[in-house]
């Protein structure tokens, strides 16, 4: 049996990263892998489990054929390591850290994937990225925006996220329920499969 990839996305700030370290050890328990990204910076690896590597080192990598998936995103490449393919074919769901805007190429190559927006709401959204300190508040208005042109309530109706077959988390609220949730969207997933 083939297994499925499970493709998280949201906004920068949308707490992908504090999700996916709540969410492993109850992943893990019920099979699923976790795919490492590649990064063409090191910093980002900061609340992520990924790999820094130059946008030479990352050239090189892409060349060679080493991405199941790769994207460029807010001045930054992305890669996502072959290796997923192997769990997916020995029947393990493999969890990622992906893009809004490379999901349809993603869909693309793995038909089955479960695509799931993890979103915020807005003023939680504000407060984060200020704390994290990384962009200026300039940029941070930048993300803002471009998270309300992928929002439900913003850009994409909810009739839209149901055609295309997304699946929202809502992240607003305490960790622990946002794990929850996650678990539920995955049980739900395995039954309709």
């Amino acid at each position: 049996m083939q297994g499925r990839l499970i493709y998280l996305m949201g906004p920068s700030g949308s707490g992908k990263d504090s999700l996916l370290q709540a969410a492993r050890a109850p992943l893990e328990a019920h099979g699923c892998r976790f795919a490492r990204r590649v990064i063409t910076r090191s910093a980002e690896s900061v609340g992520e489990d990924a790999l820094g590597v130059t946008p030479a080192e990352f050239e090189r990598l892409e060349g060679e054929g080493a991405f199941a998936l790769s994207w460029r995103a807010n001045g930054l490449a992305y890669g996502i390591l072959r290796e997923i393919d192997d769990w997916l074919s020995a029947g393990q769901d493999v969890l990622i850290n992906g893009s809004r805007g490379h999901l349809e190429a993603a869909r693309q190559r793995y038909p089955q994937l479960l695509a799931i927006l993890l979103q915020v709401d807005e003023a939680v959204l504000r407060r984060r990225l200020l704390a994290r300190g990384r962009e200026t508040p300039e940029q941070i208005e930048q993300r803002l925006a471009r998270s309300r042109s992928f929002s439900t309530v913003g850009g994409a109706s909810a009739a839209t996220v149901a055609q295309e077959h997304i699946c929202v988390l809502d992240n607003s609220g305490p960790l622990p329920q946002t794990v929850s949730r996650l678990l539920q969207l995955l049980d739900e997933a395995r039954q309709c499969a």
